[in-house]
């Protein structure tokens, strides 16, 4: 799966860049995670609130270490590992409450994505922010389709103008992406000896793509809204797992090698991952 970039305590470099986060990418915001021996008591989560903000607890199976995530709407969630407790979990939170206070100060600073768009809204677009313009004329030519938008150059039909348009944009985006993303892997696989089993473009609400074990690549269809070179990142990061089924320090060195460019993707993502969230 592809996380966001996130600050880490007492994991190696690798895992510190990596972790969990591209699971969270629309929250917004980056988790802290680290180690901390679990003592085996039973805890079946739950939640606290402070003058902070609210403090969820959750186990997780498939956790091996604590983990604390500030969400979007700004609760922050305590992952319990399946042998963990809930005394080490609050533990853990409370010597992350510095981190936790920043993260929130953070996250109340970074521009978030209109949740209306209208004519003159900035949205995101090939990794660019465009204006939501009416097309010209000239942009026209020919078309038969006389309503027409214009975002950095390339038209989308609208019924019209008046109301809001992200409903029908992210229609279009998302029919990009089911032609553009599948045959996109393709290539990069095949440059890389790779064969690919099923590619299917989604709209998924926490992650920018997943790789299964049968050997499916699941891609989320707001990567077409990004730069080139972040979205073939996520497409070598899933093509990866085809090799790795893991995070391991062996299977950042196979990112390294087909794209040296991935700590630059990580850190566009990190820092434009507000910008591409959902309703």
């Amino acid at each position: 799966m592809s996380m966001l970039g996130q600050n880490t305590v007492n994991l190696s470099p690798e895992e510190a860049v990596q972790g969990d986060l591209f699971e969270l990418w629309r929250q917004g915001d980056a988790e802290v995670k680290a180690v901390v021996a679990p003592d085996g008591r039973a805890a079946s989560g739950g939640q606290i609130k402070g003058a902070a903000g609210a403090i969820r607890f959750e186990r997780s199976v498939r956790a091996r270490h604590y983990r604390l995530t500030l969400r979007r709407d700004g609760t922050a969630l305590v992952t319990i590992p399946a042998h963990g407790s809930q005394r080490a979990a609050e533990k853990f939170a409370a010597q992350h409450a510095e981190w936790l206070a920043r993260a929130r100060e953070r996250q109340a600073q970074r521009p978030q994505v209109p949740t209306v768009w209208a004519l003159g809204t900035a949205v995101l677009w090939r990794g660019k922010p465009c204006e939501i313009r009416v097309a010209s004329a000239a942009e026209l030519g020919s078309s038969k389709w006389r309503v027409q938008l214009s975002l950095g150059g390339e038209l989308f039909r609208v019924a019209t103008l008046a109301g809001d348009l992200r409903p029908t944009l992210e229609a279009h985006f998302a029919r990009i992406a089911r032609a553009e993303l599948p045959l996109r892997t393709a290539e990069l696989a095949a440059s890389v000896g790779l064969a690919v089993r099923r590619v299917t473009v989604r709209d998924q609400r926490s992650r920018w793509g997943s790789c299964s074990s049968r050997g499916t690549i699941s891609l989320n269809w707001r990567l077409v809204q990004t730069p080139a070179f972040v979205r073939d990142y996520i497409i070598y990061h899933e093509l990866m797992h085809l090799k790795e089924m893991n995070h391991s320090a062996r299977f950042w060195a196979r990112v390294e090698e087909v794209c040296s460019v991935w700590r630059e993707a990580e850190a566009w993502l990190k820092q434009n991952a507000s910008l591409l969230a959902a309703a």
